[in-house]
């Protein structure tokens, strides 16, 4: 049977959380601005001020919700992560403070299914206690997101692998203690087999980081927190190998699913804090006699921000739901459409809000402007939207048949013909003359 409704105990835990963000992670954000700031373990400073709020998050068992008992979490499937995650995505800092940052979270999930139990105690243990983060090494300068192009390598020699090649835009990488990164190991393969995944830790010999880039967001280039890594002979040991050779496309995709759909969440708790921003400025601000909540171009945009935002939060939530009770592959296409639609939404919602603000809404007084200005990243992480819309093209597209005939079966004159013969003893019987 179809159920809209959360059960009471975790919604409960839902309205705990989303009084704990407010109060304590969204003034994290005004305290420590910097995007990289959640992800800068060496900051003594931030990590005294939460490290009391990360005692009370595992109080109330919702520390790294995305792990099952065995390594530390409740293991909620991806409906309830879902809406957990709805919570957090009002603030930069919520997910460090609850154990479930990106990339961490995926780095976190192949190093317990694909690592060996020396890893786990080496790097995902600390991982998991928010000792240390990662960066997750996989897109390139040339190639993107496209793995058909990518040419950094990975050569076996005796007991080791070295890497050489280039890297770009990986995450958090100034920060890591160790990065998961993705290499050719075989040209002749096909292109989902030709790659393999390696832990690399960050002081390994050969590793260098040529230059943090600056994004829109963030005003000044020491700031960048997406990374231009060279690895040059980089070598690791063979059991640094995260799956079997060949096997580097399979493990991504074992982090990338979840995780798209956390990303949606979060993308709609966003969208629910900008909303929440235009309808309070919609009832305070005055002009022309009356509120801007009165004037119907004002109610249109709202209108159309609350239709988006809540097709927008079913669609996420129904792809989290096929996840945890269809068969592996299910959700393939409504992954892809998430990805795809949190990007617009983000976009059309923040656009009017900015321009409800006027005037305050294009300066750094409120959060808009950080947020305009990250929406962009939003149809480029996980891979670009044009390559999810041909997911979801070619999952729809997967059974359909062609017409069997001149014309298309919805043709009328054919499906009447069609209709007549099949109720012809009926229609004859009736006296209809046919």
């Amino acid at each position: 049977m179809w159920d809209f409704s959360t059960d009471p105990e975790f919604q409960a835990k839902l309205d705990w959380a989303d009084t704990f963000v407010r109060e304590e992670c969204e003034t994290l954000d005004l305290v420590f601005p910097d995007g990289g700031a959640p992800y800068d373990v060496r900051n003594k400073v931030s990590r005294a001020v939460i490290a009391p709020l990360r005692e009370k998050v595992k109080e109330q068992r919702l520390w790294a919700c995305h792990l099952g008992p065995d390594l530390g979490g409740p293991g909620y499937g991806q409906l309830k992560l879902g809406l957990l995650n709805e919570v957090l995505g009002r603030s930069h800092w919520a997910p460090t403070v609850f154990g479930t940052a990106a990339p961490d979270t995926g780095n976190a999930e192949i190093l317990a299914m694909f690592g060996t139990q020396e890893q786990k105690d080496r790097y995902l243990q600390p991982l998991l206690d928010g000792d240390i983060v990662s960066a997750f090494s996989m897109t390139e300068p040339h190639a993107g997101a496209d793995p058909k192009e990518f040419t950094c390598r990975a050569r076996q020699d005796g007991d080791s692998w070295v890497i050489d090649g280039e890297k770009w835009f990986t995450s958090n990488a100034r920060y890591a203690s160790f990065l998961i990164v993705m290499a050719v190991t075989d040209d002749e393969a096909g292109p989902h087999q030709r790659m393999s995944m390696f832990i690399v830790p960050a002081e390994t010999p050969g590793v260098e980081i040529v230059r943090n880039v600056a994004t829109f967001v963030e005003s000044r280039e020491d700031e960048g927190t997406h990374a231009y890594v060279r690895y040059t002979g980089v070598r690791v040991p063979a059991d640094h190998m995260l799956g079997g050779p060949g096997e580097g496309f399979k493990v991504a995709q074992a982090r990338l699913g979840g995780g798209r759909i956390h990303h949606a969440m979060r993308t709609v708790g966003k969208c629910h804090r900008i909303f929440d921003m235009m309808t309070e400025r919609a009832v305070s601000r005055t002009t022309q006699g009356s509120t801007l909540a009165q004037k119907q171009s004002v109610q249109t945009m709202l209108a159309e921000s609350w239709i988006e935002l809540q097709q927008l939060r079913l669609l996420v939530l129904h792809t989290a739901w096929t996840i945890d009770t269809q068969p592996h592959g299910a959700a393939r296409t409504g992954i892809a459409m998430c990805k795809v639609q949190m990007a617009k939404v983000l976009h059309d919602i923040l656009q009017r809000a900015v321009h409800l603000h006027g005037s305050l809404g294009t300066t750094r007084e409120t959060p808009l402007a950080g947020w305009w200005s990250s929406a962009p990243h939003i149809g480029l992480v996980d891979g670009p939207t044009e390559v999810h819309r041909t997911t979801i093209a070619k999952g729809v597209l997967r059974g359909q048949q062609p017409a069997a005939g001149l014309f298309p079966s919805e043709h009328v004159p054919t499906r009447l013909a069609a209709a007549r013969e099949h109720h012809a003893a009926a229609l004859a019987a009736a006296g209809v003359d046919l």
